[in-house]
This record gives structure tokens, sequence and C-alpha cells, in this order.
């Protein structure tokens, strides 16, 4: 029963959030995902938090192969994969994102939280262990206590931190160790040194797990990700990914790596067993983006571009941007409340940018995260340089 003790409890909280300026409110879009969208009450504006990396949530080719594929093979498939869910069309971008990533398997999930959610478990036990970076997503902190496997966490990209996490675990009689990480970490664009990470691996008899949500498509001289940036395509031991941001930015995720590994999800993994399949309408689309992809880097090197141009600009504006070499480009600020301020005034000059604070971060470290996309014009960041430049000065960021 809905109590009033527990009903005040609740509004309570709320009130809490509000006061401390850590309460979310949501926008409402009222047009496709683009770099300039419309809000409910009719106003334009610039666009800049998307993960919309390569403008293709709202391509042509890809919204007529969704929409094709509705003709063909209807809207869901109101069933999980292993009793009727499973059509050629899943097998056959199983096999694409296999090929796309070098890989020799892919098992596709609603999600790629539900990815990360339904592998450690499926792969550990009490006898093994993670060694889990200390940033990384909630969709592996929720994956990771969901296994009985013992729990090691290094600092962030810090690999003398994690050597010594490997040799703790080896002294604590680990059997199996599975080093797993963020391929780009989302709040700050920080890039994995992932080429590091798999020497330490080899070293110590470990496997490697990367989540890859923020650069498959785009991060990397062909865009297959962070492993090809790094170096080591074709070395993959498991990553985990999202259809659901450059590739179209719908729904859907993936697991992919070795042929044993993905057999064991394929019977074991509980978010894909007791899942609905994705609709196949999103799997046709991601066909038709990887068919794009392969076609030509034009996107990946429209978006690297603008994320220098940005990037660069605001620096010499006098912001503090987190991470390099990536589109997100958080403007960082420290304060929660400053940073739901300067959100409010953005859009006042035209730009749409969400504040991000605790709990999506660490107190004191909140900021403005900015991304940046192929969709991006040049005309459009200078417009929104400006509005920051404006918003800042008017509340104390920069001079």
């Amino acid at each position: 029963m809905f109590t009033h003790e527990f009903k005040n409890k609740l509004v309570d909280t709320l009130e809490s959030l509000k006061n401390e300026g850590l309460y979310k409110s949501e926008r409402f879009i009222d047009s496709q995902q683009y770099s300039q969208v419309t809000l409910k009450d009719g106003s334009s504006v610039i666009n800049m938090c998307a993960n919309n990396y390569l403008g293709l949530a709202n391509h042509p080719e890809v919204m007529k192969a969704a929409q094709e594929a509705i003709d063909r093979w209807g809207f869901g498939m109101a069933s999980v994969r292993f009793i009727c869910g499973t059509q050629t069309l899943h097998r056959t971008l199983e096999e694409r994102l296999s090929a796309f990533l070098g890989t020799e398997d892919t098992i596709l999930y609603g999600s790629c939280f539900d990815a990360n959610g339904g592998l450690f478990e499926s792969l550990l036990g009490e006898e093994d262990a993670i060694i889990s970076d200390s940033l990384n997503h909630a969709s592996i902190i929720d994956g990771v206590r969901l296994c009985k496997a013992k729990r090691y966490r290094y600092e962030n990209n810090n690999m003398e931190d994690l050597e010594n996490k490997l040799k703790e675990a080896d002294a604590n009689g680990a059997k199996i160790k599975l080093i797993s990480t963020d391929g780009v970490f989302s709040m700050d664009g920080i890039i994995a040194q992932l080429d590091k990470i798999h020497e330490l691996a080899k070293q110590y008899g470990a496997l490697v797990h990367f989540d890859e949500c923020h650069a498959t498509g785009f991060l990397g001289k062909t865009g297959r990700g962070t492993h090809e940036h790094c170096g080591i395509f074709g070395q993959i031991d498991i990553t985990t990914g999202t259809l659901g941001k450059a590739l179209g930015g719908a729904s859907g995720g993936y697991t992919s790596g070795p042929k044993e590994i993905i057999e064991i999800l394929r019977q074991r993994s509980r978010p894909y067993l007791f899942s609905n399949s994705i609709m196949p309408a999103i799997a046709a689309a991601t066909l038709k983006v990887l068919d794009i992809l392969e076609g030509s880097t034009e996107y990946r090197d429209r978006v690297e571009t603008n994320a220098q141009y940005f990037r660069k600009a605001m620096t010499e504006a006098g912001f503090t941007i987190s991470g390099k070499d990536h589109p997100i480009s958080p403007v960082m600020l420290g304060d929660a409340a400053l940073s739901q301020k300067m959100s409010e005034l953005l859009l006042k000059h035209g730009v749409y940018a969400m504040g991000f604070f605790y709990p999506v971060v660490p107190k004191g470290k909140a900021r403005i995260r900015t991304q940046i996309s192929a969709c991006h014009s040049i005309e459009q960041l200078d417009k929104a340089i400006d509005a920051f430049c404006k918003a800042g000065k008017e509340l104390g960021v920069i001079k």
C-alpha cells in the first residue's frame, strides 16, 4: 500500500534535490534528432548534447531502411531469441558487426546496459576476479555487482595501479582475471589506454573487456573503435557496445568476441534470455549504417574535424575542457547549481546543452557536457561558442 508516510518521504527527497540544485528536469523536443532541434515551445536551438556523433539518427537512407523493414519483417518480435524471436535479419546483423569489429562472433541485446548487465555473472565465479576502472559506466558497475567474483578497483586509466591490482588478484589466488574498462569515459571524453591495458593483460594472463558505446563508428582511422585508435584492432577479448548512439541513435546493444564466449552468453546471459529481441527495423537500419561507414570515412572525418575546432576555440576563450581527441568535450564548472544556471542561460542564447552533476559525476566535478557531431556546421559551432562566451562572462566563469 502506498502510505502517506512513504509519499511524504519521497516528496521530501525530491524537495531536497531541488534545494541542492541536483534535480534533473527534462526538456521536450518536438522535431527529429539533429544538430538543430525544435523544442515544445517552438524555439529552434543548436543541439550540443546528443550521442548522435555521426548525424545518422535521421539520415534518409537509414530511415528508409527502417521503414522498408517494417513492411518486410513486421514491427516487433514479441519473443525472446531462443523461443521464436530470431529472424535471419538478426543473425545477419551479428555477422556484420563481427566483421566490422574484427571479432569471431556477436550477440545482440536490447541495450548495452543489458549487455554489460549479463556479461560478468555468465562468465565468472567466486574463484575469479574482476579488475574494474574507477570511472566505469554505471552499467558495468551494476553488471559487476551481479557477479560473485572478487572485485578490484583501479584508478582511472592508471596503468601502475592496474598492475598493482592484478598482482593483488594473483596473490589472492584468482583463477580467471578480467580487466573491465570503458573504451571512452563518457563523462570526461578520456580515451582508455587500451594498448597498455592489453600488454598488462598478456603479462598477467588476464582477459580484457571494454565498453565501446562512445567509440564505435567514429573512433579510429576507419571508425572501428578504441581498439583501432590504439593500434590493436583484431586483438579483442570482449567488447560491448550500443546501436543507440553513433550507429543510428535508436536502441539495441551487443557483446562481441571469441565464439565460445558468445555461445556461453546465449546459454546463460539473463538479459538475453529474458528480454525481447530488438525490433527488426533497428536491425535493418543498423545494417544500412554499416554500409555507409564501410563505404566512406566521410562522417567520422567530419566529426573529428568539428571536435578539434570546437575544443580549440573553447580553450582559447578561457574554458577548461576535459578529455582529448574526442567529440565529448565537457566544459568544466565544478558547482552543480552553476552548471544548471549556465544550461538555462545557454538555452536563452539558442543552445541546448545540459549540466551534469552529482551523482552522474563526482561532487565538485559538475560540467556542461557538450558532444560534437558530424552534422554540426562551422556556423553552428561558432554560434554555440559565442553563446558559451556570453553565458560564461555573465556567470563569471571566464573574463
